[in-house]
């Protein structure tokens, strides 16, 4: 007992050093640290700014020039040196008015604003379901550890009571023996469990950037919910037009399709507007020529140019890029088989969770029925030492069970969403709803 102090001093300790935080407080906190999603952030600002330069493609073009000339004429006949200095500069303008391969371009980069906000919005949803993961995998460490302890005490009891049963010779030292072995196990268990828990820690510290988080439990009062109330091929549907691989490899090829076009292109002509107005200035108004004087021209052109051939060049690229488009409608093909088959995957992995925990509910239930049963048959010498230890770790394990099935039918509604494509914040925010507060 004058350890006590000592002991209630280093849990306050610990208790205040540690950050007891919601799911969704650690989700905004993750997205402005993980560095897969700052990634990702990245790459959608980088896709936005190459989208809109396909769009210069389209628009004119204006350049400036200038250049200063002296020029030195020596005449033999009169032995006289002639010079003439001229400035002028240069203000054209092109706007293309038919150039297929632009268009095309410019198409592409529409594709790219799209599958930029594809992209970002799947790296949202892998946040949330890594997240939760490592939030759940540290609960049901937690709880393990909780569980093994608790255990630890039980058998812990057990082995006094052999030892003073087997002290008034009502037992034999089997007894003993056995909750010695017992009681070993256990306390391996929980070094097992501690350093588990520990390395889940670290993990779910790494993405939020935090030290020493408290995750929040799951409401003994909690109700899990199954699928929404529709079959499972409403669910595969929804993820063939929502799930954003989908979207990524229907939107690449899109893009595939244009660049055959691009390719196609270059058997097409070409015409741009070029306007020009150039200044020419000389020394004291005139050069050496008579012919030579200050001027101001202004010009405007029709430029066309039609290709006739380039080393077989435009072919083979348009059947490189008819192969590339081939691979890119096999890629959608297996996007949409692998979507697809996840979903179906997340549903029925979902409902059998459901089963688990309705199925080690009672199976809790019975197992302390039997250990309360075994413990009475015990005191009156119906039932040995063995049989309360076995009924205590079955006890135990239906309960680590039982934590473990719980989050993960929580984290079966998250990917289940997922794969689906429709998960967003507000689903993330049900299930922190069902925490402890």
């Amino acid at each position: 007992m004058r350890f006590l102090p000592i002991t209630l001093a280093i849990s306050a300790a610990f208790a205040g050093s540690a950050q007891a935080q919601s799911l969704m407080s650690l989700y905004e906190t993750a997205r402005g640290y993980d560095a897969a999603y700052k990634a990702a952030q990245s790459q959608y600002t980088a896709n936005l700014s190459k989208g809109d330069q396909a769009k210069a493609l389209l628009l004119p073009t204006i350049g400036l020039s200038a250049n200063v000339n002296k020029t030195e004429v020596e005449l033999l006949a009169a032995a006289q040196t002639v010079t003439s200095q001229s400035k002028a500069a240069t203000l054209s303008a092109s706007q293309p008015l038919y150039r297929p391969a632009n268009f095309a371009t410019y198409q592409q980069g529409m594709r790219q604003l799209e599958l930029a906000s594809v992209q970002l919005k799947a790296a949202e949803q892998d946040l949330m379901v890594r997240l939760s993961q490592a939030y759940f995998d540290v609960l049901v460490s937690r709880e393990s550890l909780d569980f093994v302890k608790a255990q630890k005490v039980a058998v812990a009891e057990q082995l006094a009571a052999a030892k003073r049963n087997f002290e008034v010779g009502t037992s034999t030292i089997t007894d003993t023996r056995e909750a010695q072995a017992r009681y070993d196990l256990v306390l391996a268990q929980e070094i097992a469990a501690d350093n588990d828990l520990r390395i889940k820690r670290l993990a779910l510290n790494q993405l939020v950037g935090l030290n020493n988080i408290e995750p929040k439990s799951l409401s003994s009062k909690a109700k899990l919910s199954g699928p929404d109330a529709q079959s499972l091929e409403q669910w595969v549907r929804q993820s063939a037009e929502q799930n954003p691989s989908v979207i990524q490899s229907r939107a690449a090829l899109e893009i595939a399709k244009l660049e055959t076009s691009k390719a196609e292109a270059g058997h097409k002509p070409t015409l741009d507007l070029v306007a020009g107005y150039t200044p020419t200035r000389y020394k004291n108004g005139k050069g050496i020529n008579t012919s030579q004087v200050d001027t101001n021209t202004n010009s405007v052109t029709l430029s066309f140019n039609m290709p006739l051939f380039a080393g077989f060049a435009t072919q083979n690229r348009i059947k490189e890029t008819v192969a590339l488009e081939d691979k890119a409608r096999s890629d959608l093909e297996a996007a949409e088989r692998n979507v697809a088959q996840a979903t179906r995957s997340a549903f029925f992995g979902l409902q059998s969770g459901l089963g688990q925990v309705n199925a080690l509910q009672a199976a809790e239930a019975s197992s302390q029925s039997a250990l309360d049963a075994n413990k009475l048959g015990y005191q009156v010498g119906v039932r040995i030492n063995i049989d309360v230890l076995n009924s205590q770790s079955q006890l135990f394990q239906t309960k680590r069970d039982l934590a473990k099935a719980r989050y993960d039918v929580l984290l079966g509604q998250l990917k289940l969403r997922q794969a689906a494509g429709t998960l967003t914040e507000a689903d993330l925010a049900s299930i922190n709803a069902l925490l402890n507060p």
